[in-house]
């Protein structure tokens, strides 16, 4: 398990690489309750499945992301799964409760909601922004816990 610098993980939160990879990017947050987990080789996972998650990644409460890739700049929202071998690419917001069904590649860019997840519409700039200050929030959060 690597994690990157000025990203946290909060209480609660199961990182269990055991028989893969897992990476979480620089300035991350996996918020309270989550679940991060690969997939191991075998006959449904030749090779199994890392879990790589990118740089300024908000991740919300109770998300379960497995053997999956996440993007830059990509906000998952609460009790969200993303399954085994899928992907969301950069620039993302993935919904509260939405479902990642397996090998699925979430294009760049869009708000995706529902079970299975849906492209919904275009991120409006402000979105994106937010992405970012989530990102920055969770980092300034992280260095007052630390110092306190």
């Amino acid at each position: 398990v690597h994690i990157g610098a000025g990203s946290s993980v909060w209480p609660y939160t199961v990182v269990r690489g055991d028989v893969n990879r897992i990476r979480i990017g620089a300035r991350t947050n996996i918020q309270d309750h989550c679940v991060l987990h690969v997939s191991h080789d075998g006959p449904v996972h030749p090779g199994g499945a890392d879990l790589i998650i990118g740089n300024s990644v908000t991740v919300g409460h109770g998300a379960v992301l497995h053997g999956c890739h996440i993007g830059n700049h990509c906000l998952i929202g609460m009790r969200a799964t993303v399954l085994d071998g899928a992907t969301v690419e950069p620039l993302n917001i993935l919904g509260a409760g939405a479902l990642v069904p397996p090998g699925k590649t979430l294009e760049s860019g869009y708000l995706w909601l529902g079970s299975p997840a849906r492209r919904v519409r275009a991120l409006t700039q402000e979105e994106i922004d937010n992405i970012e200050y989530s990102a920055q929030h969770y980092v300034r959060l992280m260095q007052r816990h630390r110092g306190g």
